[in-house]
């Protein structure tokens, strides 16, 4: 199965980003996708070669105009249901399944 890259992108790369990161690590290990997830500030998030792109809702309108791959919204960073519905589809996608 194909690695996939993501981001997790905040303000600065390195508060909520970092909380973020670590729940879509969670996901991704739950539903067997092999993953590599990093980190990243708004600033430099729309310049790293990645598959998707996770941020807030403050952060998202900052950044659809920006990136030409999947933004995803979320609103609770601890919300690990949010995030697999969010995802999955697009992940499957990406993954061609």
């Amino acid at each position: 199965m194909k690695k996939i890259k993501i981001l997790a992108v905040c303000g600065f790369g390195v508060g909520s980003s970092m909380l973020l990161k670590m729940n879509v690590d969670d996901v991704m290990q739950a539903q067997g996708i092999r993953a590599e997830v990093e980190t990243a500030d708004i600033m430099t998030a729309s310049s790293v070669n990645a598959d998707l792109i996770f941020t807030s809702k403050e952060l998202y309108g900052q950044l659809k105009d920006k990136v030409t791959i999947p933004l995803i919204e979320i609103l609770n960073f601890m919300d690990h249901k949010e995030i697999e519905e969010k995802c999955m589809p697009i992940i499957r996608e990406i993954l061609g399944q």
